[in-house]
């Protein structure tokens, strides 16, 4: 048995300001903790507050430039501030999305990482009431010759595989990319997206005072520990002691959970409900109690600690409140469904407790054998957090990178071939070959196979939805707001190259330490210029996550704001996708080549620049980027076209070349009708926004070009689809071949490098 007045001694022992660093909080809030307790914390209260005002709870760096983003428009439901956002699809239907970080965690333990990354997000959405029908994941690993790169992606790889395939939920889409700015700090990004009727959504805020509290899922042990506080401190090598705030899933409990929760959801038993999630019981108990009352005013809580589930003898309050242990949830029930709410979880073999009740005094009370250890109030561990008005410095201005000082490339081939079989272009199918793409039987179109969007039908509808993940660190590294807004647009494309209605975002914002005047520049030029993307296409934010101190001994990761964009599909028949085109097929080039390849992945991968050399990003109006969004999404409806991809990386070279690959089919493509230098055979591999490629009948090509001319749009032909090679001709009329590549050769580029990567002995 545990001595449980040494226990008890322990956690109720007056702190001190050291011990307040200890717990990362510093001088400046220790002195606002103290004021607004009227008294030194304990160990319990100190470790509560250290995690909800932790970087990763209050996000109190970035609190007041996220109030920049919209977050409205005519389909959504609920924006940021609950577990995650919700958009209305018709027909009484929502969708319920939200991605979130597990960086830190995934690179000390990279499988239970992304396990949990996974397991975490998923019940973010079906904690409002959702059923999970996709996931998305955006990964950023260092440098390929880096001694640790290759186990950290076979890791990650495994653990998100490993979690979604065993709970039965499609991975449909995703990004993976290598920089050597990753080298000590990976990403790991991880999205959901459910679907809900709306009558029948659940929130966080609501409950009032004399409901049980109710504790269900896993039983609490020590894994995950300061997990929160983990997420808000920068890295330094030998990291690896910090192993046990690591937390460690179970996918097979996860779908039992699932299962229960929905079942529940399907009565009337819930007043409120959060996951617990970053902080575990402390986190989900004051957000409910913070958001709680008729009016939103807030309530109190009081819980009996010793009536949690635990899976260890001897844990203490601070332990208990602490956990970040997988597979839990936190409800506040009407007094008269407790029975029928056990018996539910008793059916799936889960732990069901009541372990307090809510209040009207507005204080988070608990108690463990027998006594008091923490008597707080909740304002100020919620709203009354920290707010920090960081000091930032404007992020350098690089020049427009002046292409005409390099000389021509000798062999156009060579350059396709190397750009579509560097790291960030080549195949990953690797990787999404481990994942369940199709579970559940609803996967019209996965984005792996180089796909601009994924395509999820709506079970039961001939409706659909199409998900994307979209970043350009180096767009953002080059000019943060720029960079920002090409983020944003570039979700816009994607969803509407498969004849999708953009509808809103999520967004992960991955940043290094706020505290460094120019890394803040960096966080707030990003988030304006993100902001400013989101009005003009009326694309708003609904939910998402700021994950800071992305950082090792001092080195910041690349800037990494990344977008998740769902799109509506209103019939599934009228759709397109990288693998339609047939032969003799036209070309359609759509916008207008003006040169830019700042930042390009020509620059990068075949002129060798790096950093300020490699100049400014393409510039991008909004404006004409929704007008040919708009276009391309009407010739997809009104069924004119067989294949749609966006240009971006690479320029229109590989987008033709992906393209091919996707259809199998050989294409030739006419560089004097993709721009304005009619001389420029370079204009290849230029990532100038707003631009669509896409193969059409014969008999759509003159409707096409006429549409454009009415709106003032360059569309026009620019080759066709023929035979088994990829053709870059200069002139039509002579038909000079720039560059010629059989299928073969390339696919076999393209989709070389990662296993032979992956295999290779160290």
């Amino acid at each position: 048995m545990p001595d449980t007045s040494a226990i008890l001694a322990q956690l109720t022992t007056t702190q001190t300001a050291k011990e307040g660093v200890e717990h990362g909080i510093k001088a400046d809030e220790w002195e606002r903790l103290v004021t607004r307790l009227g008294r030194h914390p304990n160990l319990v209260e100190l470790g509560i507050y250290s995690v909800m005002w932790s970087e990763h709870c209050s996000y109190k760096s970035s609190r007041r430039h996220l109030s920049k983003f919209p977050t409205k428009n005519a389909r959504v439901i609920q924006g940021p501030g609950e577990n995650a956002g919700v958009i209305d699809i018709g027909d009484g239907q929502a969708a319920i999305f939200k991605m979130e970080s597990h960086n830190h965690p995934s690179y000390i333990e990279p499988y239970q990482g992304a396990a949990t990354g996974v397991g975490g997000i998923l019940r973010d959405v079906f904690t409002m009431g959702a059923r999970p029908i996709a996931l998305v994941n955006a990964l950023r690993f260092g440098d390929p010759s880096h001694p640790k790169t290759r186990s950290l992606v076979a890791g990650v790889v495994a653990g998100i595989g490993g979690y979604g395939n065993c709970v039965g939920v499609p991975t449909v889409a995703g990004e993976t990319q290598f920089d050597a700015g990753y080298n000590g700090n990976i990403l790991v990004n991880a999205m959901a997206i459910g679907l809900a009727d709306q009558d029948k959504i659940f929130y966080a805020r609501g409950a009032t005072p004399g409901n049980p509290i109710f504790y269900v899922g896993s039983k609490t042990g020590r894994d995950g520990i300061h997990g929160a506080t983990m997420a808000s401190a920068e890295f330094s090598e030998g990291d690896e002691e910090k192993r046990p705030t690591v937390q460690v899933g179970d996918p097979f409990t996860e779908k039992l959970l699932i299962e229960a929760c929905l079942e529940l959801m399907a009565t009337d038993a819930i007043q409120a409900i959060q996951d617990m999630g970053a902080a575990g019981l402390t986190s989900s108990s004051v957000e409910m109690a913070a958001s709680g009352g008729a009016n939103g005013e807030g309530i109190g809580v009081v819980m009996d600690l010793d009536k949690v589930p635990q899976r260890e003898e001897g844990m203490t309050a601070y332990e208990i409140m602490l956990s970040e242990s997988q597979e839990r949830m936190l409800m506040v029930l009407y007094p008269d469904k407790i029975d029928m709410a056990k018996a539910i979880f008793d059916k799936y073999d889960l732990s069901a407790e009541v372990i307090g009740e809510t209040t009207d005094t507005g204080h988070l009370v608990l108690t463990q054998f027998g006594q008091v250890v923490c008597d707080i109030p909740v304002a100020p561990l919620a709203e009354d957090a920290p707010n920090y008005d960081r000091p930032w410095i404007e992020p350098p201005k690089r020049a427009v990178l002046d292409i005409s000082r390099f000389p021509e490339p000798g062999d156009y081939g060579d350059v396709v071939l190397k750009l579509m079989s560097c790291p960030d272009m080549a195949s990953k199918r690797w990787i999404w070959e481990q994942y369940d793409r199709h579970v559940m039987n609803d996967t019209v179109d996965s984005s792996q196979s180089m796909g601009n969007a994924a395509i999820v039908r709506i079970h039961g509808t001939n409706k659909a939805l199409a998900i994307c993940s979209d970043c350009n660190p180096h767009y953002v590294a080059a000019d943060p707001f720029e960079g920002g807004k090409q983020a944003v647009a570039e979700a816009y494309r994607n969803l509407s190259s498969v004849g999708a209605t953009p509808i809103a975002i999520t967004d992960n914002l991955n940043f290094g330490n706020p505290e460094k005047p120019a890394t803040m520049g960096y966080i707030v030029k990003a988030i304006e210029g993100m902001a400013e993307a989101c009005r003009v296409l009326d694309f708003p934010v609904v939910s998402g996550n700021v994950s800071l101190y992305n950082e090792t001994d001092g080195v910041a990761i690349p800037p990494t704001p990344v977008v998740g964009g769902i799109g509506l599909i209103e019939d599934v028949s009228k759709i397109a996708t990288l693998k339609g085109a047939q032969k003799d097929d036209v070309l359609i080039f759509i916008g207008d080549t003006t040169g830019q390849f700042g930042a390009s992945l020509f620059a990068r991968e075949w002129l060798g620049l790096k950093g300020e050399y490699l100049g400014s990003p393409p510039p991008i109006d909004l404006e004409i980027e929704k007008k040919h969004a708009t276009f391309v999404r009407q010739l997809i409806h009104d069924g004119l076209v067989h294949a749609v991809h966006d240009v971006s990386d690479g320029g229109i070279a590989c987008a033709a070349a992906e393209l091919a690959l996707a259809s199998g089919m050989g294409m030739t493509v006419s560089i004097e009708d993709i721009g304005q230098d009619k001389a420029a055979a370079m204009n290849l591999f230029c990532e100038a926004s707003a631009r669509y490629l896409i193969a059409v009948p014969q008999s759509s090509q003159a409707e096409i070009v006429r549409r454009g001319h009415e709106l003032s749009i360059n569309a026009g032909w620019c080759g066709s689809v023929q035979g088994d090679n990829l053709v870059f001709i200069e002139e039509p009329v002579k038909a000079r071949k720039v560059a010629e590549l059989p299928l073969s050769r390339l696919r076999e580029a393209h989709e070389g490098w990662l296993p032979n990567y992956m295999n290779e002995i160290d």
